[in-house]
This record gives structure tokens, sequence and C-alpha cells, in this order.
């Protein structure tokens, strides 16, 4: 790692010891801009520039009160991480979800700045949630949580404040009760929340974008080694909308997805999931059904319990899921099984050593800061359509969606080879993320 960056990840280590997620998602951009560091440390360090990356704008933390049916008072914590605007309004989902903590949305909003530098547009990073937990949850105590949720967030939040949309846990249904007591509140019906109904200021094709757009940066990687998807077998995990957004555009380009996974474990299924199987993902996903041994009785496919599908032959892995699911024995598995390209479409599935290991191997690997970039896209897209008063048809979208991809993956590209590291797309997608925040940073004026 470069000199000046391992000062910096050092004193951000004494001072937040304990936020080890924040802190892995730091070293791991560290080390990949380093080769960059290394012939323009001098000029960075004159602007204290890593130092003030580091640290959010303002971190907002809140208590939420809510109603559950039995009339009782319950009580989570809310946050909203805004961490950087220095490219447009704060950016990023909200996450309700027991994990969620300061630490995880840290690493979220770190992250979200540089992948929403990727796309070119002109958003900022953000990130926020609840350690609230939807399963479980009658509809009306979600409504009661929502709303208290948004008494505190709406006083944070604009067009051309802060934007935020969904994550884990906050899908259409959160998104509508939010919006609906942040319009109450404020008296306005703006574009201050994404991945709203169609309907009602959503934009087409939302729920499919980041799988879209995965599989669109995918295929950029394969032209590269001037091979395509057709025939080709893919290993996803998750069965959420990114899944199945991935699981249709593969469909779509000829491949054949043989893995779903859910927390019980994953399936395989030998003739691939395609028709009946694709929209039965999205019945289980709208019916909070997370088990995807269901799925498997339904169709009778092989069903493996408490294990990931990284040990089955493919060419092409996928993880969807959550972050670190998968380890250094993981990507052993996929060395040993043929798998050429791994992409990620959740935020960092793969663990800070897992990534040290796959960049030794011939796999081709793309992180997600780059290659799942393609839901901010589209809810940039969806914020556009807002301030303009206009509404796009789904191939506008797609067609959008697919241009962004394009100038991400050729932005990595180029980054990367310009560095001497030519197909390494972590160093690419750091590196060009980086530049574009870091020299604005520096345009606007830091201190």
């Amino acid at each position: 790692m470069n000199k000046y960056a391992a000062e910096v990840l050092n004193r951000l280590v004494t001072a937040h010891p304990w936020e080890t997620v924040f802190l892995d998602s730091v070293k791991e951009c560290f080390e990949f801009i380093s080769p960059l560091l290394d012939t323009t440390e001098d000029y960075y360090r004159s602007h204290a520039l890593l130092e003030n990356m580091v640290e959010p704008d303002r971190t907002i933390t809140f208590r939420v009160p809510w109603i559950d049916d039995r009339g009782n008072i319950q009580v989570n914590t809310g946050w909203r991480v805004e961490f950087n605007n220095t490219l447009g309004p704060y950016k990023g989902g909200l996450r309700f979800h027991a994990s969620t903590d300061l630490s995880v949305l840290k690493f979220l909003g770190f992250e979200q700045t540089f992948k929403n530098a990727l796309t070119g547009l002109p958003i900022g990073g953000g990130k926020g949630g609840s350690n609230f937990h939807p399963r479980g949850k009658s509809d009306r105590e979600i409504k009661s949580f929502c709303r208290s949720f948004m008494i505190e967030l709406s006083k944070h939040i604009g067009p051309n404040v802060d934007v935020p949309a969904g994550d884990i846990g906050v899908g259409g249904r959160e998104i509508g009760y939010l919006f609906g007591m942040y319009k109450k509140l404020r008296n306005s019906f703006d574009g201050a929340l994404t991945g709203k109904a169609v309907s009602w200021g959503g934009s087409p094709l939302r729920p499919e974008a980041t799988g879209y757009g995965v599989v669109y940066f995918l295929n950029e990687m394969m032209k590269i080694k001037n091979v395509g998807l057709a025939g080709k077998k893919v290993a996803v995990s998750g069965f959420g909308n990114v899944a199945w957004g991935v699981v249709k555009k593969v469909n779509e380009l000829g491949g054949k997805v043989v893995t779903i996974s859910g927390p019980d474990g994953y399936i395989y299924d030998e003739a691939g999931i395609s028709g009946e199987k694709v929209e039965y993902m999205l019945k289980m996903r709208n019916s909070n059904n997370d088990r995807v041994e269901d799925f498997a009785k339904k169709f009778k496919v092989k069903f493996f319990a408490e294990k990931r599908p990284w040990e089955v032959p493919c060419d092409i892995a996928i993880p969807c899921a959550i972050q670190n699911e998968v380890d250094v024995a993981d990507v052993k598995n996929m060395v040993k099984n043929g798998v050429q390209f791994v992409v990620e479409a959740a935020n960092q599935p793969l663990s800070i050593s897992a990534v040290s290991e796959i960049v030794k191997t011939n796999i081709m690997y793309a992180p997600g800061k780059a290659a799942n970039a393609g839901g901010v896209a589209c809810s940039c897209f969806e914020m556009s359509q807002n301030a303009s008063f206009t509404r796009w048809d789904e191939e506008t979208v797609d067609r959008e969606l697919k241009k962004v991809m394009q100038h991400i993956h050729s932005q990595c590209h180029e980054s990367a080879k310009s560095l001497g590291h030519e197909g390494n797309y972590v160093v690419g997608a750091n590196t060009a993320g980086f530049r574009r925040v870091a020299d604005s940073m520096i345009d606007q004026g830091i201190a």
C-alpha cells in the first residue's frame, strides 16, 4: 500500500477500531488506488485529500419510535450518512435490516460515492437505514415504522440535497409509505425519493436495473476475451430484485442460470432457471419468502442446505446477495471449477481476503462499485424524469442504462491500462472513481 494511504488508514483504525466493515472498504480502496498514488502522492497529500475523503460530510443518528400491533411502543435507531456531495446531491439507498449499524452504512456510503462517480452522472454518495427488520412484521407495523422514520429523515432530504432509494428491506411498499409521509410533512410532491411506483413518478425497469446493468458490464468484459454469453453456465446467489434482473438478462442473451440461493442454502437446476421459474423468484420475493427450498420442492430440483453455490462448476459466477458472502475457499473452488468471470452484483460480496485471492488468479473479476451501478443510474434517470415532468418508456431506459454501463466499463478498462494493470478491474474501478471525486473536491476548494 502507498505510504500516504497507509498513514491515513492507520489513523482511521486508531480513531474507529470498532467500525470493521467500513475500515475494510477503505483498506480495499487504498490498496487498489496505490498505483495512482505512487505517482501523485505529493499533490494529493498537499490537499489532505485522503483525510477528507474518508470522513463523511455528516452522519445523522435519530430515534425511531413506532407502535406494534399489540399497541406497544417499540424503538429503533435510524441513520443517514451523507458521505460526499462533490458531484451532486447525496444519492444512495435505505437499508432496513437487523444487521444495519453505523459501520455498515459508512462502508456503503463510501462505496456509493465512487460507484456514483463512475456513472458519469451528477450524483454524490450517501446511505441510510435502520436496525428495524421488516421480516415477520405486519403491513400496519411497517407503515407505522416508515412514517416515524420519515418524520426525522424529511428534515435532511430533498431533490437537490439528498435523494434516498431502496435497499435491503426497503422495496416498493416501503418507498410508498416513506414518500407518502414525506409529502404530508413537506407539502411537496418532488423527487426526494427514488424507487417509486411507475404510476406516481417512478421509472420503468427500476426493479431490474441493477441486474440488467451487471449483465451489460459482464458482456463488455467478455468482448475483451472475444466470447459471448450464449451457451455459458452461470451461478447466481440470492433471489431478490437484483438476482431476478440478472437471470432475466442472462436468459435474454443466451446464457443459462443454474443456481439461486437464500439463507437456507442454494438450489441447482441443471435445465436452467427460465420461464415460469423466473417469475416464481419474483413471487417469492413479493411474499417475503426467503427460503429457496420451497423453489426446489415446486420445480423438483436439487437443494443444498446451509451451503453456497460457489462449489458448482460453471463459466460465470454472479454474487447478488450480501457483503462477504464469498471467501477465499469459495474463490479456490471457482478456480477449480473453471469459472472464467466473477461479477459482483451485491455490495462487496467478496471479502477483502477473497478479493486479494481472486486478483492473483486468471479469473476476470469486476467489483460491485463498477458492475452493479445500474441501479443507481436508473434512479438518476428517475430523478431526471421527475425534474422535467416527463416519463421515459422501457426502451429508452434500457438504452440509456446500457450506455452508462458501457461508459463505466470503458473507464475501468482504460484506467487500469494506463497504470500498467490492464485487465484488473479493481484497480481500474477504484482509480477512475477516485480521480473524479478527488479532482472535483480540489477544484471546489476542500478547506
